[in-house]
C-alpha cells in the first residue's frame, strides 16, 4: 500500500498541471445551431509552450459542475471575450452607454462568477485576460468604465482589433509587482483591442501597471491579501497573441504555469 502512494505521489509531482480554462459562449454554434463554446487557440498554444495541459471548462452554468472542475485542475486561467453585463456593476447607465455593449451569451457571466467564487474557496492559482481582468474585478466589487471612448477624456485608441497580435502601445509597470518581476521591464510593450477598462478597483486589488491615459493594465492582491490566494494576476492585453515573438509575455504563462505545479505539489 505504501508503495502504491509513493508511485502514486511521483506521478502527480511529475505530471503537466492542469489548467482550467474559461471559454466563450457562441450562440449558433458550427454543427447544429446551438449553443456552444469557443476559445482561441492561442491560449492553449501559451499554456502548452509554458508545459501545461489545458482543459476546457464546459458551457453549463451548474454550481456543483464549476466547483468538481476546479478541484480536479490546478490553476484557472479566465479569457477574453464580449461585455460583462453592466447590471453587475451599475444601477444606472445612459442609453448613449448601453448602445456600446456587446454582451456575452449562454450565461457566461453567471458561470465565471461561480467559477472565481471556487477559485478563491479553493484557493487555486488564477491568471485573468482581458475580460477575465474585468470580471475578477467586477466579482470583487469593483466596477468598469463601460466605454472608453465615451467615458475618458484624452484616451487613447484601445480598440485596436486590427492589430490584435502586435504591439500598440505600452505599460508603465509598478515597480516590485509581480508583473515587473516575471518581465524584468519598467514599461511592457502590450497589444489592445479592448473598449472597456477596470474603473473602481476592487477592495482586496492593486493596480500594477496603467497605460500613458491612465487606464488600468494589470492587478495583483494587496500584500495584505495575497494570503487568499497562491497567485493572481490580471492584465487588460492579450499575452497569448504576443507570446510567439515577445519571450516577455510568453514568461507570463511560464510564471502562472510553474505556479500551478508547485501549489499542487505543496498539497500532495
Amino acid at each position: 500500500m505504501s508503495d502504491s502512494r509513493n508511485t502514486n505521489s511521483n506521478y502527480n509531482s511529475k505530471r503537466p498541471p492542469l489548467i482550467l480554462i474559461s471559454p466563450s459562449v457562441e450562440v449558433k454554434g458550427a454543427e447544429f445551431g446551438d449553443m456552444s463554446i469557443s476559445l482561441s487557440e492561442t491560449y492553449q498554444a501559451a499554456v502548452m509552450a509554458a508545459g501545461g495541459l489545458p482543459l476546457i471548462l464546459p458551457g453549463i452554468a451548474s454550481p456543483e459542475l464549476v466547483a468538481e472542475c476546479v478541484r480536479r485542475c490546478d490553476g484557472v486561467l479566465l479569457t477574453g471575450g464580449d461585455d460583462i453585463n453592466p447590471e453587475l456593476y451599475t444601477q444606472r447607465l445612459p442609453a448613449r452607454l448601453a448602445k456600446t455593449v456587446t454582451l456575452a451569451g449562454g450565461g457566461r457571466d453567471l458561470r465565471e462568477l461561480i467559477l472565481i467564487d471556487e477559485i478563491f474557496r479553493q484557493r487555486k492559482p488564477v491568471f485573468g485576460i482581458c475580460r477575465g481582468h474585468q470580471i475578477m474585478n467586477v466579482a470583487l466589487g469593483g466596477t468598469l468604465v463601460v466605454d472608453i471612448p465615451s467615458q475618458v477624456r484624452g484616451a487613447m485608441k484601445h480598440q485596436r482589433s486590427d492589430k490584435k497580435s502586435e504591439i500598440v502601445h505600452e505599460a508603465r509597470l509598478t515597480a516590485g509587482s509581480l508583473l515587473a518581476k516575471i518581465t524584468g521591464k519598467q514599461n511592457l510593450g502590450v497589444n489592445s483591442t479592448h473598449h472597456q477598462a477596470v474603473e473602481r478597483v476592487a477592495k482586496p486589488l492593486r493596480v500594477t501597471a496603467r497605460s500613458e491615459d491612465g487606464i488600468v493594465e494589470a492587478t495583483e492582491l494587496k500584500q495584505e491579501d495575497a494570503h487568499l490566494l497562491p497567485y493572481f494576476m490580471t492584465v487588460q492585453f492579450h499575452p497569448e497573441r504576443l507570446a510567439p515573438r515577445h519571450p516577455e509575455h510568453q514568461a507570463l504563462f511560464n510564471s502562472f504555469t510553474r505556479a500551478c505545479m508547485m501549489n499542487r505539489n505543496s498539497t500532495l
